[in-house]
């Protein structure tokens, strides 16, 4: 399995599983945005209980490695019973500590898939 492949693996097994299954795949000094509810969370610290998602769908995926540290972005759609889909444009940046990968960074922006596409600049 290449970088990439484990890391996606990773990356979606963190969305389905939740925080409780990932405390080995999340750097203790980790940070994360969430915007629901808004917060920024530290490592792994407050996340017990945190459910997965019932479903998961990652779109327009994009990776990058620069040596020790690797970028994943893309676009999620996501479902947890009795709740609208979440859809969001997420970047999460790995690190390879001694073999082990471990997630460093975690931010979603939410966005509304029915809206039209703006121009970039």
């Amino acid at each position: 399995m290449t970088t990439e492949d484990q890391l996606w693996a990773t990356e979606e097994r963190l969305w389905l599983n939740g925080f409780d299954s990932a405390h080995s795949e999340i750097s203790e000094d980790a940070v994360m945005i969430f915007p629901y509810p808004a917060k920024i969370q530290r490592g792994t610290t407050g996340a017990q209980g945190t459910a997965g998602w019932r479903t998961v769908r990652m779109s327009d995926r994009h990776f990058n490695q620069k040596g020790e540290i690797a970028v994943l972005a893309y676009r999620v759609s996501a479902e947890r019973p009795d709740a609208p889909i979440y859809h969001a444009l997420c970047a999460s940046t790995y690190l390879n500590d001694a073999g082990i990968w471990k997630l460093v960074s975690h931010q979603q922006t939410p966005v509304d898939d029915e809206a039209p596409a703006q121009p970039e600049l």
